[in-house]
């Protein structure tokens, strides 16, 4: 097995959606395999292999709490895309800005490019 870099194991992971549901769950506290399958039409064990992905990308860790294994999330590889996609989100702003601008200038007739 090739190995992959800690950004394509997180978006890989957040490619399934019923990963991302699970995500979502996590974000309101911990929860066991039990009850995080709840939602889904799918066996305790599916869930577990979502989950097991989503622990190889970092995502989720899992703990011991007497019988039960209960998953957390973790938001560091989160942060890691969310900066990633900064000069990104700088793109759209500075694409907005312009728009915006653009559009102030054809509202007051000050726009003879049209």
């Amino acid at each position: 097995m090739q190995h992959q870099d800690p950004m394509s194991l997180t978006f890989a992971a957040l490619a399934d959606p019923t990963r991302r549901a699970i995500l979502d769950r996590l974000r309101h506290g911990e929860a066991s395999v039990a009850e995080l399958a709840v939602p889904f039409d799918m066996t305790v064990r599916a869930v577990s292999k979502h989950i097991g992905v989503l622990e190889a990308a970092g995502l989720v860790t899992r703990g011991r709490d007497a019988q039960r294994r209960p998953s957390q999330i973790r938001a560091e590889p989160l942060a890691g895309i969310d900066a990633w996609l900064d000069d990104y989100r700088a793109l759209w702003n500075s694409r907005f800005d312009r728009l915006d601008a653009r559009l102030t200038r054809l509202q007051t007739g000050g726009d003879n490019d049209a």
